[in-house]
């Protein structure tokens, strides 16, 4: 039979509060730029494709300093 642990129940509300902003921070940061080249390329020359590429491209290049972010991030909410 597996047994899990109990849960932790004493985080603090200063923890929980930082927690959520930096979570909404780094969605906007993973989100709003990718979106924005991809809406400006499509709107400026009508190529889907190209804004598509570029869109994802961004966004997975944030992703890949994602810890990099949030450490950022955390030290500036604390």
């Amino acid at each position: 039979m597996i047994r899990f642990p109990k849960k932790k129940n004493d985080i603090s509300t200063e923890t929980m509060i930082n927690t959520i902003w930096v979570s909404t921070f780094m969605g906007m940061i993973f989100s709003l730029p990718p979106l924005g080249i991809f809406l400006g390329i499509y709107f400026g020359t009508g190529n889907l494709v190209i804004g598509a590429v570029l869109g994802f491209g961004v966004h997975f290049v944030t992703l890949a300093f994602a810890s990099r972010i949030s450490k950022f991030l955390t030290q500036i909410m604390s």
